[in-house]
């Protein structure tokens, strides 16, 4: 794996993180149980991955 390769996983696993970190904290402020929040979250941080992957495999 090149050092290009590399970064561009750690950009898109951070990007996923805040992504998923942002949008429970918001749903569990907006009044949702801690389990659905962190529900939301991680369908927040695999809609952020997929949109991701989609635009680096359509740009290689």
């Amino acid at each position: 794996m090149s050092p290009t390769q590399t970064l561009s996983l750690l950009l898109a696993l951070s990007l996923a993180l805040n992504v998923a970190i942002a949008a429970g904290l918001l749903d569990r402020r907006a009044g949702a149980s801690v389990p659905r929040a962190i529900l939301t979250g991680a369908g927040a941080a695999a809609t952020a991955l997929g949109v991701y992957f989609a635009a680096l495999t359509a740009y290689v």
